[in-house]
């Protein structure tokens, strides 16, 4: 079943080709091989058993919850998890059990998915490379690929797995069709180019990917043209005066009083709290509290949080211009290049890197709109470039849709993992078709 879509695996369930129990087993088993990539923080193998065993008796007795019942899933570690340990990859929260689930994670486990366990992190989600959490970086899959490796010629090194730090991608339950008949004609299609986002820094190989899908969806007769979204190079600065007064906000919940970590200073309240958060907290994580509060100070509010909030709504503005003058959807890169060795990561400093990193994503959460990335191409190193779908506020299906066809299209390549145990040993998917898109 490794390397099936969804809804081939869905399908494979409710037809009795293999059971919930069989898939759990495969998926943990794929997991401990794969440990080396460092992408799990938690391993839920009891309860994943299960609840495998429990959606096998529904299948049995046919009263399955739905299409999602008996699907294996994984959790990022800042997403709280009833009696599963939960800790943002800090040592402000290791070894906290939440004693309820996060609203996403409920809805999942009443759809009847499986939980394997909760992956890794940068502390609180701060960070784009996943390379600051206190369990160490996580590894790029596709670095321990043989597409990789035949390109390489030569052991794989260890790139960086990197996750979106704002959790943009917008989440809707993929096994449901999602072509309504408005959208099945994509030369009726308006697809915008945005200019901003041709900046200096963009390599050449994301820019040629970026033109080839440009051209794809004009020879099928949609029509692509190129927008302005003229605010967009205030959005990075705007989006960093916010987050970090949003960061400040949030984070003085963990005081060492009610849950988390607890220093052993005992010389006075004001001590404990200084000592608590100073253990608790890497770098990166006081370093925006402090920027946060910084700019909420009353002296500074006005000319930081309340100028940013302005910009916000600028940018915010500039999308909507964009989308009432008939494009449908904006096409963007996701990032500027394909994902970069650790060791070349780590030469910049985490704010850098997220500046970098975030810059054509992060004005879509100062917009509040939907947006996917699409692998589209493996790069001349062999590891994934995508591209971005943007669209208008609340009109989730339409990305979704336009980005089910476009994928369709592209027919971008399964992993073929070859485990650093026996690089002969290679997972080929169980010689199912080599893409699954």
């Amino acid at each position: 079943m490794l390397g099936r879509t969804l809804r081939e695996v869905s399908a494979a369930l409710k037809q009795g080709q293999i059971t919930p129990t069989e898939l759990c087993q495969k998926c943990l088993s794929l997991i401990r091989k794969t440990k080396f990539l460092n992408a799990y923080i938690t391993v839920s193998e009891e309860v994943a058993l299960k609840q495998a065993e429990e959606s096998e008796k529904r299948y049995k007795e046919g009263q399955s919850l739905g299409d999602l019942d008996g699907i294996p899933i994984s959790i990022k570690d800042n997403f709280s998890t009833s009696g599963i340990e939960t800790t943002c990859a800090s040592n402000m929260l290791k070894g906290y059990v939440p004693p309820y689930n996060a609203t996403v994670v409920q809805k999942l486990l009443d759809q009847g998915a499986v939980l394997m366990g909760k992956t890794n992190l940068d502390e609180f989600a701060m960070g784009s490379g996943s390379t600051d959490g206190i369990f160490g970086p996580v590894k790029n899959p596709w670095s321990f690929s043989r597409q990789y490796g035949e390109k390489r010629q030569q052991t794989p090194c260890d790139v960086l797995a990197g996750h979106d730090p704002k959790d943009s991608t917008t989440v809707q339950d993929p096994v449901k069709p999602l072509m309504p008949s408005s959208l099945t004609d994509v030369s009726k299609l308006c697809i915008g180019i945005p200019k901003e986002y041709l900046v200096p820094e963009l390599s050449s190989e994301v820019q040629s990917v970026w033109s080839k899908a440009a051209d794809l969806f004009e020879s099928e007769g949609a029509k692509v043209i190129e927008v302005s979204l003229p605010h967009t190079c205030y959005s990075i600065v705007c989006y960093h005066v916010l987050c970090t007064a949003e960061v400040a906000s949030n984070m003085a919940r963990f005081d060492g009083l009610e849950y988390g970590h607890r220093c052993n200073t005992n010389m006075s309240t004001e001590a404990m709290y200084a000592t608590t958060r100073r253990e608790g907290f890497n770098d990166v994580v006081r370093g925006r509290i402090l920027s946060g509060n910084f700019f909420l100070l009353k002296e500074n509010y006005e000319n930081y949080f309340i100028k940013a909030q302005k910009v916000r709504r600028l940018i915010a503005n500039d999308f909507v211009n964009v989308f009432n003058s008939g494009v449908d959807v904006l096409l963007t890169p996701t990032t500027l290049s394909e994902a970069v060795p650790y060791l070349e990561f780590i030469k910049e400093d985490n704010r850098t890197r997220s500046a970098q990193d975030d810059i054509f994503t992060q004005a879509v959460n100062m917009a509040g709109l939907p947006a996917v990335n699409i692998p589209v191409a493996l790069s001349h190193q062999g590891l994934p470039v995508g591209l971005q779908f943007i669209g208008p506020a609340f009109c989730d299906k339409q990305v979704l849709t336009v980005a089910k066809w476009f994928e369709k299209q592209v027919q971008f390549p399964v992993i073929q993992l070859e485990l650093m145990e026996d690089h002969s040993s290679v997972l080929n998917n169980e010689k199912l078709p080599s893409v699954s898109l």
